[in-house]
């Protein structure tokens, strides 16, 4: 997903026309025909420009910008614009130990699972990072998932959460978030 998919995707979440935000951006009446240059990916914006953007529409600049270092936070930028251009495509769940099973302790190290409606017709390939801050953010992220499955949260609020993620991070609910995503403070 380019940067014009990502700013076309937020601008229009946020009810908002080319031609008002390019008005935002001060750009009077040329203001939509500029922005669809970007959001066409004729044109690419300059980084002050995507910050100046990024502010206007209220999200994380790293939500917009093309990744880089590709660091534990850039790496989930990737996973979400993945998940937001494909829903349903990457699925998440939480493994359990067993009690008093040690982790390998056999030559057996395959993860099983029940067949379901839920899953693939092959079976899936499952992947884990020794990586503890994002072992920590995927984890947070399986939860919105499951919250949004269950209808404790809106595809909103969860796309929300998603484009001002980390300042939305609450550490699966042990402290509070820099920013609030959730419609309702229940």
């Amino acid at each position: 997903m380019t940067i014009g998919d990502k700013i076309k995707k937020i601008r229009t979440f946020r009810n908002m026309t080319q031609a008002e935000l390019g008005a935002a951006l001060g750009w009077g009446d040329k203001g939509a025909n500029r922005l669809a240059q970007y959001e066409t990916n004729y044109r690419v914006p300059r980084k002050d420009l995507v910050t100046e953007m990024a502010k206007i529409l209220d999200v994380n600049p790293l939500t917009l910008y093309e990744p880089t270092t590709l660091d534990a936070s850039e790496l989930m930028e990737i996973l979400f614009w993945i998940d937001e251009f494909n829903p349903g495509m990457i699925k998440l769940f939480q493994l359990e130990t067993y009690p008093g099973e040690k982790c390998n302790s056999s030559e057996d190290t395959a993860v099983r699972y029940h067949d379901s409606d839920d899953w693939p017709v092959h079976p899936p390939v499952g992947m884990w990072f020794n990586y503890g801050v994002l072992n920590d953010f995927l984890k947070e992220w399986t939860l919105r998932k499951e919250e949004l499955k269950s209808g404790e949260i809106t595809r909103d609020e969860y796309f929300e959460w998603k484009i001002n993620w980390p300042q939305t991070c609450d550490d699966c609910g042990k402290r509070e978030t820099s920013k609030q995503w959730r419609c309702s403070n229940e």
